[in-house]
């Protein structure tokens, strides 16, 4: 478990993974019933084009983070393009789902150091202030 939580850390895991996630779920409204469908778009061929490389381009987004940019940027546009071509991006739901992997992998820096949590951040600052005999206020700062 600490292994792939590693693996997990050095990647933009949430981004590539809801690209995968945004692709399988417009190919799954793509095998709906008739009367589901709302829009079958350009003969079929680009409606079933567009999600798999959807799933591709999260798949190397997870595989191979150095080339992110790349990526993301096809990726938006895979999922905005599937709004014409495959029963409105999955019902709103494959196109979100691209759209917000997208913008996480996009927005993903690999130099960051991992954030710590508010609480782990007020301890340290009320171990610091009571070590120095300082008053501390009960948001954790102090005073």
């Amino acid at each position: 478990m600490n292994r792939f939580r590693r693996w997990r850390g050095r990647r933009p895991f949430a981004g590539g993974l809801l690209l995968v996630l945004g692709g399988a779920e417009i190919l799954v409204t793509m095998k709906a019933p008739l009367p589901v469908i709302l829009h079958i778009g350009m003969q079929g061929l680009a409606g079933y084009l567009l999600p798999v490389l959807m799933m591709i381009c999260g798949l190397l987004i997870l595989f191979s983070p150095g080339q992110r940019l790349f990526y993301s940027l096809t990726g938006i546009l895979l999922s905005l393009g599937s709004w014409l071509t495959s029963n409105l991006g999955g019902f709103l739901v494959g196109l979100l789902l691209g759209a917000v992997g997208s913008c996480l992998t996009f927005g993903w820096l690999p130099d960051q150091p991992p954030r710590t949590s508010r609480r782990r951040r007020r301890a340290r600052v009320r171990a610091a202030a009571q070590g120095a005999g300082e008053p501390v206020r009960a948001s954790g700062e102090p005073v």
